[in-house]
Formats: C-alpha cells, structure tokens, sequence
C-alpha cells in the first residue's frame, strides 16, 4: 500500500459546495476534541462560545488576485486559457509571470498571446519566454506592465475547477475573499478564512480572544493529489510566507497567560510552523517547502480551524498529522453521513 492511500476517502460528488452560504458565519462546524475522540456539530458562528479569553486566533491576510486570464495564440488563433501563479521573484526571469495554461497543440517560447477582457475585447499581449517548474510557462507582458495593472483589466475570480467548472459569477468577487485580506498574492483562497464576518471578529475580540495576522500566498500545487509511492519523495510546493515579529510577539503573550494558538486554515499552520522549525518561534519572512506529514513536531499551533480537502492531498496529510489519522477519517466519515458542503465553499471543522 503506498503512503497516500492512507489519506483516501470516497467524496460525493454532491457535497462539493458549488456555491457560499449567504451567511458566512452559518457554516456548519465540526468540532473534533484530539484529546477524547468526540464529535460535535455546531456553526461557525459558535466560535467564540468555544474558544477562551486569552485565546489568540492566527489569519492568513493574503489576498486573492483575479488570477484566471483567457485570451488567444497570435500565431494559431486557437484559445487560451491560464492562471496567474506569481512573479518570479529571483533568477534570470526576475519579474516574468508564472502561468499554468491550457490550449491546443504545442506554443513555443517567443510565441505571444492576447488577453481579453469580460468583455471579449483584446486587452493585452504577453509573451512566452520560457518554462518553470511543474509546467509553468513564464511570460511578461508587451509593454512592461506589472501584473497588477494587467490583472486588472484582464482577470477573472481563480475558482478551483470543482466550483462550476471554475467558472466565476459576480458574487465570487466578494465571496471568494476573505474580509480580511490585504496583502495580495494568492492563486487560491486561504478558505477557512471565508467563513469570518465582522459580526464574528467583533464577537471574539469581545470575549478577550486575540487576533493576529501571518501572510501565506497560496499556489495551485496545494491542491494537487499525491502521486508518489512514498511521502517522503512528494516534490512539495514552495509558497511565499511572512510571519512579523508583531504576531510572535502576540503569540508568546498569549501562551504566557495559557491560551492557545487557532490557527485559521492550513495555510496560517504551515506559516507558523515554517517561523518555528528551528525549535522556536521567530519572525519570519520568505518561501516555505515545509510538508507537514507523520513525525512533525507542532510547536506553535494549538488547535486548528479547516475546510474539508480533497483527498489524497497535502492537506489532508496536514489535518491528518495534527489530530490523528484514524480520528480524521472517523471526522470525515460523520461529515459524510451528516452531509456537511465540502471543499473551499463548504463547512468547517475546528480541531481543538
């Protein structure tokens, strides 16, 4: 039996949310108590019952970035489809896009593509001007434009394809964000985040529990299946992370008077673990190749706030390494029977 059968499930198709409950907070919660194995059902909005004055609640700010783009080949006039990854922050592309395309035949470096805008009209011209890692072409655009300014105009809401076949609708502009996001970056929603509301962190912050923000920009290798025999030779994704010296700061206050650490999502735990993996926590700011699998040692998370993930994923290594392998497949197991919405659109489970 390979390593990543471990973490297999049969997911219904039906239960993969296609779209956001009006209500952010309304999503249904799972809580799982680590300690005795128990399982709760309750709601988002629960959660300052279930936390502690003195708790502290660690957000990934990271901002999604209208990171799908469509256009055509100006040497065939066939289609194109990509999706904006980041900008190459070091090597002899500096400043070239990192995109993961789709299109008929085989495109070339030096080739140039259009992008159009919703409204079909042409709106930029990038060119092709070399590869990267996992398939990824690199490109820049005709006239030095930053990828901001170009996604601007061009972008369209980066849905994983299991939402509408990735298709956006002008709801997921807001909805397919986080009320805290800031920093921009992300390829993907840091998606545990998308259950808060204001109402809710008002309700925390009014019951003593703390907030603290880390920054961890999310790539699509996040969501891709483990293909290999053993865990140990899955070529892990680097991702950009930042934790400020503000949030250690927060955290060693708040384990000083004997709260936790929540950390929303498992884009905030690989964050937070990354800034820990030298024994203790400290800030920092750069990629992260950290693969948090059987054997990790958790120094700076105490509980955990998670969607529902795919299958066979890191992720689900992630939960399954934090909580115990065989209480989360019990965990899913319930999910299933009582129906909870899975995936980035869906329900919660919080990890305690």
């Amino acid at each position: 039996m390979r390593d990543a059968d471990f973490y297999e499930y049969e997911l219904p198709r039906e239960l993969i949310a296609q779209r956001p409950l009006a209500d952010r907070s309304a999503a249904r919660l799972l809580v799982v108590r680590r300690r005795d194995g128990v399982l709760e059902h309750r709601h988002v909005r629960d959660l300052p019952d279930l936390l502690a004055a003195g708790d502290l609640v660690v957000v990934n700010d990271t901002r999604v970035v209208p990171a799908r783009v469509v256009g055509r080949r100006v040497a065939t006039g066939g289609g194109w489809e990509g999706l904006f990854l980041q900008v190459e922050r070091m090597g002899p592309h500096t400043g070239a896009w990192r995109v993961l395309a789709q299109t008929r035949g085989r495109p070339q470096v030096g080739e140039r593509i259009v992008l159009v805008d919703r409204a079909g009209m042409d709106a930029a011209v990038v060119e092709l001007v070399g590869r990267a890692a996992g398939g990824a072409w690199l490109m820049v655009p005709e006239r030095g434009e930053t990828a901001d300014a170009v996604l601007a105009r061009v972008g369209r809401v980066p849905l994983p394809g299991y939402i509408r076949g990735g298709t956006d609708e002008p709801d997921d502009v807001d909805r397919y964000q986080t009320v805290f996001a800031r920093a921009s970056g992300s390829a993907a929603a840091p998606t545990a985040g998308l259950h808060f509301t204001p109402s809710l962190l008002g309700a925390l912050a009014a019951r003593g529990i703390g907030r603290a923000d880390v920054t961890l920009h999310v790539g699509l290798d996040t969501f891709r299946p483990i293909t290999a025999e053993r865990l140990d030779d899955h070529p892990m994704h680097t991702e950009w992370c930042d934790c400020p010296a503000e949030t250690v700061a927060l955290i060693h206050a708040s384990r000083a008077r004997g709260g936790r650490v929540l950390a929303v999502g498992t884009t905030a735990v690989r964050t937070l673990e990354t800034a820990a993996a030298g024994g203790a926590l400290t800030a920092w700011s750069g990629p992260t190749g950290l693969f948090i699998r059987p054997g990790h040692v958790f120094r700076a998370v105490d509980a955990l706030l998670t969607n529902f993930h795919m299958p066979r994923t890191t992720l689900m290594v992630l939960v399954s390494t934090f909580a115990g392998r065989d209480l989360i497949a019990r965990a899913y197991a319930e999910a299933i029977r009582e129906r909870y919405r899975f995936l980035s659109y869906g329900d919660a489970m919080l990890l305690v």
